[in-house]
């Protein structure tokens, strides 16, 4: 059977259709439920990019993807070879070659919204996402536009951040997060030293193990659109984002310097926690969500959507990769810095 590349919505969807500005993601149906994803790509492929970069997520629904192959052909189909994750802040395992669990932590916790990579001098544009089996409750992969974040963030806090930019700093020490041997792939010092001076992060290391310190841009415009976009990871990364009583708890335990994860401004000052909070503000208000069904694959611009994970009840599985890696030289050879915050 023959795939159609229009949009073929359902009647739940046509609303979202209707103002397409709206839709976050947009649904693109099966014509015939269980057409192969890979035959629709083929001739699909066009209106898929072309969605990708106006919505800045695509819910390809209704498709036989074919398990976790026909997962990585879809990939490649779209955007070429997936990538390995690399510099890890978060546990994943691997299901095969560059097809990974989404973050392994208990189910009853939130992720909250972010940009994948972005606290690194190098990132994935494009995400997917395929559900293998569905929650029985809630977990969902809300996304939230950045250009919409952007533009209901107060003008004097991006600004701010616009000049100063933001810096993450991470202890890697037993107990706490992802030691930094599976960050960064190796247990050779050495290795790790030459792949921070590499991208732009400076290392310590200290009685408890590896501190790491990286200034990145909070305010970038996007390589195909132009469009300015809030990509980073200042407010995932701050401790106040953490449920109240594991903030609480890191910060009796620990100084500013130890906390095994937070964010300050690129000249190292602390940011208020009202400032963080007003983010997290900005990044609730645009965030939307739908539920999962089996098979549904999902696309997202990563520098035009920020995902999450909501707590679930249930076996939730769900494959997820990354292509398209955007580096650090392109950027400097394609673009200037963000200086005009207030567009």
């Amino acid at each position: 059977m023959t795939a159609n590349p229009s949009v073929r919505t359902a009647p739940a969807d046509r609303a979202q259709e209707r103002d397409a500005s709206s839709a976050l993601p947009l649904t693109l149906s099966a014509e015939s439920p269980g057409t192969p994803l890979s035959e629709y790509l083929t001739a699909a492929r066009p209106l898929v990019r072309g969605r990708l970069l106006e919505h800045g997520a695509v819910l390809l629904r209704g498709f036989d993807v074919g398990g976790v192959d026909g997962f990585e052909a879809a990939v490649r189909a779209v955007s070429g070879a997936p990538l390995p994750y690399a510099e890890r802040s978060s546990p994943r395992s691997t299901i095969k070659g560059q097809v990974y669990t989404s973050t392994d932590y208990p189910p009853d916790e939130e992720i909250f919204l972010h940009n994948e990579n972005s606290y690194q001098a190098d990132w994935p544009l494009t995400l997917f996402f395929h559900c293998v089996q569905p929650p029985d409750t809630l977990g969902a992969t809300p996304l939230a536009d950045t250009r919409r974040v952007y533009r209901a963030i107060d003008p004097s806090v991006r600004e701010e951040f616009a000049a100063r930019g933001w810096m993450v700093v991470r202890n890697f020490s037993d107990g706490f997060g992802v030691p930094w041997q599976q960050a960064f792939g190796t247990d050779d010092r050495g290795e790790v030293e030459a792949y921070c001076a590499r991208n732009g992060v400076e290392t310590e290391w200290t009685t408890d193990g590896l501190r790491t310190r990286a200034r990145r841009r909070a305010v970038h415009r996007h390589p195909v659109t132009g469009e300015t976009v809030w990509f980073n990871h200042l407010t995932f990364f701050h401790v106040t984002t953490l449920a109240e009583e594991v903030c609480g708890a890191l910060r009796e335990m620990y100084d500013d310097a130890r906390l095994p994860t937070n964010t300050y401004y690129g000249d190292g000052r602390p940011i208020p926690d009202e400032v963080v909070d007003h983010l997290r503000s900005c990044y609730r208000a645009e965030q939307r969500r739908f539920d999962w069904r089996r098979d549904d694959v999902l696309l997202v611009d990563n520098m035009l959507s920020a995902h999450a994970r909501e707590p679930f009840t249930g076996p939730r599985r769900i494959a997820v990769a990354m292509a398209e890696p955007f580096s650090a030289a392109a950027r400097s050879a394609a673009f200037a810095e963000v200086t005009d915050v207030r567009r």
